[in-house]
């Protein structure tokens, strides 16, 4: 297929300076700088100065530029990493070992690379105990449930979450709760518990029957897509407080993002997103650059329609779009791409803390153990080397605090395969967002 959009985003986007990035459309110019993530209309005469002085390599020329027009702040991000945050988010394990085969799995088909096991209920309610003693009086803290299959231990799970909410309940503080499924196990009366608590309910589907099947079959080889979508439909009827989004990972073999997307709103989904498959432990279905390239080019498809649809009033829950304009809006701005080994740390099966869910049984992101708590010089050391600062070619990134520098965990494994694609996206979205009305497409 043709990728001349993606092409030109990627290439509009490509990095020139660190300080900044400039857009341009059709009834304005633009400034982006990359500290504080903010977002400029300028007139022409400064447009020009600073093209100039990025084209000449005159960088030094640019902080008296900015100066003069009122652009200058003092730093919103400098080089110190996080220091010993509160943990305000936990991901259980409750159950490491999985039903379906998916060859690309970063848990190893859902065992991490060990024997199938399920968290005991201590081991849950040491954890939850940790949490809410951790965090302040009336903090908002979150509790995630995944695998593996978080669902093959079902009772773990709904203990786990009862006493969680009276363990918060005690402090004042408020919980939430997610979990990721396959989707293969859930029973009509889960619809009942989810909705009664709240959960942000994600469903790992990689597209519509075929793709999926050849993607995420049930060990035995079998198609799984039918099965799931059987039982998603009293999920899917109940949502009111429950909010059930599909997550799709992308690989080279289910690259119909448009279909999929549409197809799956239309079946009642709260919202559809996309993440590539960038590091898979055997490397089967890793996306390459000429992947990523397609991917891209579907993705500026649904943003298109994004566009078209919110421009006529209509709710297109895009999670990868809406996402991205919220960003926009707020100005995020982050030395991390996410709270892991900061403010949000996995739990094993066993009990083992980790940066992440997925660094489970991963001595790259060990952070101690429920029994000792939390490794406090390890985790510093962490964020200290994860800093975006510290992170090559990021440093010099025009998007880098939007972006965060990537998955640690597949920056780890894999390197940084989609900086282009990424970097083509964004600036795709910056010129959507000054296209859309004020706050459009964001409810």
């Amino acid at each position: 297929m043709s990728t001349t959009s993606a092409r030109h985003y990627m290439e509009a986007a490509s990095p020139r300076v660190p300080e900044l990035h400039l857009i341009s459309s059709d009834n304005a110019n633009h400034v982006f700088l990359a500290d504080g993530s903010r977002l400029f209309e300028v007139n022409d005469a400064l447009f020009a100065g600073l093209a100039e002085a990025m084209a000449e390599q005159g960088a030094s020329l640019l902080p008296g530029l900015l100066a003069s027009a009122g652009l200058s702040a003092a730093p919103y991000i400098d080089d110190t990493p996080l220091d010993a945050p509160a943990v305000h988010a936990l991901s259980l394990a409750v159950a490491q070992k999985c039903n379906l085969g998916c060859s690309y799995c970063y848990a190893q088909q859902g065992e991490f690379g060990g024997k199938p096991k399920d968290m005991p209920l201590e081991t849950a309610l040491a954890a939850i105990d940790m949490l809410t003693a951790g965090a302040p009086e009336g903090a908002r803290i979150n509790l995630a449930f995944l695998g593996g299959e978080p669902l093959a231990n079902r009772a773990v799970l709904k203990a786990a979450t009862q006493h969680a909410r009276n363990s918060a309940e005690r402090r004042g503080q408020t919980v939430t709760f997610s979990i990721t499924t396959n989707g293969t196990l859930v029973e009509a009366a889960d619809a009942d518990f989810f909705e009664a608590h709240g959960f942000a309910v994600t469903i790992s589907l990689d597209g519509t029957r075929d793709v999926h099947d050849a993607l995420r079959p049930y060990r035995s080889g079998r198609g799984s897509f039918d099965a799931i979508l059987r039982r998603l439909t009293p999920l899917l009827s109940a949502q009111r407080r429950m909010q059930v989004s599909a997550r799709v990972t992308v690989t080279p073999r289910n690259l119909g993002l448009r279909e999929t997307l549409d197809t799956f709103l239309d079946l009642g989904f709260h919202s559809v997103g996309f993440s590539p498959m960038l590091a898979s432990p055997t490397g089967k279905e890793e996306m390459s650059a000429a992947g990523l390239e397609v991917m891209l080019e579907e993705m500026i498809g649904c943003g298109q329609e994004f566009e078209r649809r919110v421009g006529r009033g209509e709710r297109y829950a895009f999670a990868n779009m809406t996402n991205a304009l919220r960003e926009i809006r707020r100005g995020t701005h982050r030395p991390y791409p996410c709270g892991a080994g900061a403010g949000y740390l996995g739990v094993s099966a066993e009990g083992e803390l980790s940066a992440c869910h997925r660094f489970v049984g991963d001595e790259a992101g060990a952070m101690g153990n429920l029994a000792s708590g939390i490794d406090t010089e390890r985790r510093s050391r962490w964020l200290a080397e994860r800093h975006v600062h510290r992170q090559e070619p990021c440093n010099t990134c025009w998007a880098r605090y939007l972006c965060g520098g990537g998955c640690h965990h597949e920056v780890i494994r894999r390197g940084r395969p989609a900086c282009d694609y990424i970097r083509g996206w964004l600036q795709y979205c910056i010129e959507a967002y000054l296209r859309l009305p004020a706050g459009a497409g964001l409810g």
